[in-house]
């Protein structure tokens, strides 16, 4: 019992995690271990398709690394496999051998006899498929097993729709992600949503047979119900417009700041020193200066961390942006980058300022800018 509750808290922090840290395969595995521990299972795996007939992902569990290699390549969208990948509904099968559609299996492959396995859908469309073999109690698997599976399919869906959303965001620019977020803000809802409802059909499923387990998964609904309130505060804060006569320089970029680490996989840190209020064109200068500062570490730089750091000294405010990404060598670098540092560097001037660039291939970029208190 306490195995089976510490396999459902490991496997809800893996899919809420893959907004975050988490890789999307290392989230997935998760989901097929839990899968084959929870159902008493020898074998488990778990295929998302390409468009070219084999697997963008193949996670197992219950085959060592020696039998993995033995097996050979990733088998193909073909037999069993590919009719969980076009039909949506469940298999559950006495002997897979004795299916119309199997196949067979490389030589090097465990032998297999019991079967279930689901579709990962969204909607209407079929992601991928989890799947298991060989029961390890007596009289194969059960119509509850299957209810569990699909419990945990619905978890691997949530994990590869928030992985798409979560790649697409890294790929945008700043202006984009704002746009974006206001057009998608219905969508990161339904997402915590449908986790809200299926872990409240999880509690419901085991109200009867087992209340302990019943209990936790309600005491996970009502984390994720306020997870999503807080999801939707941040997002909304992040969508007001920037109102530098109203809340400062700092403030502005503080919330700038805050909604950039919650949609990209570096981490966002903003240090700020109390900074006296300046003119609005240096501030505007300074906002836009930043926001291009980290536009290109985020889009380009692929680092793991970004520091902002904002303080006054000896008359003048000083505004440095920081990462550990790839670097460049700002003599050479490609016309998109020149344009700019030149761009970050004309608003420096036009305010009485100075900007300058320090980076190096492999060691991170810096960005710093100096105005007077008084521009």
């Amino acid at each position: 019992m306490d195995c089976d509750r510490e396999e459902l808290r490991a496997l809800s922090a893996a899919v809420l995690a893959v907004t975050s840290h988490l890789s999307v395969r290392e989230v997935l595995q998760t989901i097929v271990t839990s899968a084959r521990r929870l159902l008493g299972a020898g074998y488990a795996a778990l295929g998302v398709p390409d468009a070219g007939g084999s697997f963008a992902e193949f996670v197992v569990d219950g085959v060592s690394d020696a039998q993995w290699r033995a097996i050979g390549p990733l088998p193909r969208q073909h037999g069993l496999l590919g009719v969980l990948m076009r039909d949506p509904r469940p298999v559950r099968l006495e002997d897979i051998r004795r299916h119309p559609q199997f196949e067979g299996w490389p030589p090097a492959h465990p032998d297999m006899v019991d079967f279930v396995g689901v579709p990962i859908i969204d909607g209407t469309e079929i992601l991928g498929a989890l799947f298991l073999a060989n029961k390890r109690s007596p009289g194969g698997f059960t119509a509850d097993d299957e209810d569990l599976l699909r419990l945990l399919a619905g978890h691997a869906a949530i994990a590869l729709v928030n992985a798409r959303l979560f790649e697409r965001n890294r790929e945008l620019s700043i202006v984009e992600e704002r746009s974006r977020i206001a057009h998608e803000l219905h969508d990161a809802v339904t997402q915590k949503l449908f986790s809200l409802r299926l872990t409240a059909e999880a509690a419901r499923t085991l109200l009867s047979r087992d209340p302990v387990r019943a209990d936790a998964e309600l005491a996970n609904v009502r984390r994720l119900a306020a997870e999503a309130v807080d999801e939707v505060r941040a997002i909304v804060v992040g969508l007001r417009p920037v109102d530098l006569a109203g809340d400062g320089l700092d403030v502005a970029l503080r919330k700038q700041i805050e909604l950039l680490d919650r949609v990209h996989g570096a981490t966002v840190r903003f240090d700020a020193a109390p900074i006296p209020r300046m003119g609005a064109g240096c501030e505007e200068a300074l906002y836009r200066i930043a926001q291009e500062a980290l536009h290109n570490a985020l889009r380009h730089g692929a680092p793991s961390s970004v520091d902002i750091r904002l303080e006054a000294r000896n008359g003048r405010v000083v505004l440095e942006v920081a990462d550990d990404g790839l670097g460049f060598d700002p003599e050479g670098a490609a016309p998109t980058g020149q344009l700019g540092i030149a761009s970050m560097r004309e608003r420096a001037v036009a305010v009485g300022g100075n900007l300058t660039v320090a980076s190096r291939p492999g060691e991170g970029t810096t960005v710093r800018v100096e105005v007077p208190t008084d521009g």
